[in-house]
């Protein structure tokens, strides 16, 4: 009898676990079904945001682009659809880069992308870069005369691609560009100063007067973009950076690839080149006062009128 009596003080036990067990399958279900009507309302509010971005109301595409930006605070799973679509629809809205350098630099001053078009860009340059997920913003082939972000947060678009884009007069000072791709992109007259630029794309690029003071660019790329064989049929390099009159006092250019890159008559006092290829680089009437060149490569520069330079 005494099994009649473990039995009999088990089952009150045996009881509360099977309560127990049954109130946490009642739990998971409520969550299953909470996570479900959730995704359900997230994919409403997504489709209804992305609808309003084709609306002929500016107003509208704004609410659109706003209600983008709560469902990428909101939910992991679509951030890096959002971060596609808020790309997609700036480059689309932007105009191309190819009708817009037809205009001359003069003529770009008074130039600034549609607010719709800064607010898409505004939002991705301040998500949650962790989330991407392997989205990449492509803004290649983009007219971005003149883009810039008000506010004193500094934007962080790392990894974008700038390919062939206008960018002249742009204002990035304290941009966050790390390994972004800027090749043959047109930085004319652009504002890039405290930048971070480490380890950027910009070969065949053109920086003519652009300010990258203090700037951080080291690793960077700033070499030529294409090769040509030549009449004598020796190999030549084509479409290589354009410094000329560039501001670049006190920018880290550790390392950087800078052969045959244009820089005549640009300010690099106090710089750091240490470790940087200068090979064939056009340095005529270039101000190295102060510049750290200890390991830099200068064969074949063209130094006429060049300040700060080591003796050859």
């Amino acid at each position: 009898m005494q099994w009649v009596g473990l039995v009999a003080v088990s089952l009150p036990g045996l009881a509360a676990l099977g309560a127990l067990l049954f109130t946490w399958m009642q739990v998971g279900q409520a969550s299953k079904e909470l996570r479900i009507s959730e995704h359900g309302q997230i994919t409403s509010r997504f489709n209804a945001a992305v609808g309003n971005l084709g609306s002929q109301s500016l107003d509208i595409r704004l609410g659109g682009i706003y209600a983008l930006q709560r469902i990428m605070q909101d939910s992991v799973r679509d951030h890096p659809t959002v971060v596609s679509v808020l790309a997609a629809f700036a480059q689309q809205h932007a105009g191309s880069s190819t009708k817009s350098l037809k205009e001359p630099l003069g003529g770009t001053y008074d130039h600034a992308p549609k607010p719709d078009v800064q607010a898409a860009i505004a939002t991705l340059a301040r998500r949650d870069a962790d989330r991407d997920a392997g989205a990449v913003i492509d803004l290649s082939n983009t007219d971005l005369r003149g883009l810039r972000f008000p506010g004193k947060t500094p934007i962080a678009l790392p990894g974008v691609s700038l390919n062939e884009a206008d960018l002249r007069n742009a204002n990035l000072n304290g941009a966050v560009l790390r390994r972004a791709d800027l090749q043959y992109a047109n930085l004319d007259g652009a504002e890039l100063q405290r930048a971070d630029l480490t380890g950027v794309h910009l070969a065949g690029a053109s920086l003519g007067a652009t300010s990258l003071k203090h700037a951080n660019l080291r690793g960077a790329d700033v070499s030529c973009g294409g090769l040509m064989i030549a009449e004598t049929g020796e190999t030549e390099r084509t479409d290589c950076v354009d410094l000329e009159f560039a501001i670049l006092d006190g920018a880290d250019l550790r390392d950087a690839k800078m052969s045959d890159t244009n820089l005549s008559n640009a300010t690099l006092t106090g710089a750091d080149l240490r470790g940087a290829d200068l090979t064939r680089a056009n340095l005529t009437n270039a101000d190295f006062r102060g510049a750290k060149l200890a390991g830099a490569k200068l064969h074949g520069v063209k130094r006429t009128g060049a300040l700060g330079l080591p003796h050859d």
